[in-house]
């Protein structure tokens, strides 16, 4: 299946039910939009939703719904006016504490100067 061979390792080594939701929304998209980044991206935003990445897999969300700003918007809306993203990282889900902590295991550095927003983007690049 073309879908398997598409597959991030990140999605590979989650769950079975992120690897559907990624799967089927990738193929869903490659027949509206055509292979592309467009397909990946859709599958991710759709992932997004109920998945977030904690490090090198995607884990079930807490509460269902978008991660950040940037995820919030639909359309040309997103494409038009981009806002900073998580990468992946539950923003609107956590609280900075819990952000904070995140961030205190993995040793980020500046933590304590950081906002909600800056934690999620240092622990997103920790995790990569």
């Amino acid at each position: 299946m073309p879908t398997e061979k598409e597959m991030p390792g990140t999605i590979k080594r989650s769950s079975a039910k992120a690897q559907r939701t990624w799967a089927k929304t990738h193929d869903s998209a490659v027949e509206q939009y055509g292979e592309g980044e467009r397909a990946h991206r859709t599958a991710y935003d759709s992932l997004k939703h109920s998945f977030e990445k904690v490090g090198d897999h995607w884990e079930p969300k807490e509460h269902k719904g978008p991660s950040d700003d940037q995820a919030a918007k639909r359309g040309p809306e997103a494409r038009e006016h981009p806002s900073p993203t998580a990468g992946g990282v539950d923003v609107r889900g956590h609280t900075k504490a819990e952000l904070m902590d995140r961030a205190r295991k993995l040793d980020v550095k500046g933590r304590s100067k950081m906002d909600k927003m800056e934690l999620a983007q240092a622990i997103a690049r920790k995790q990569d």
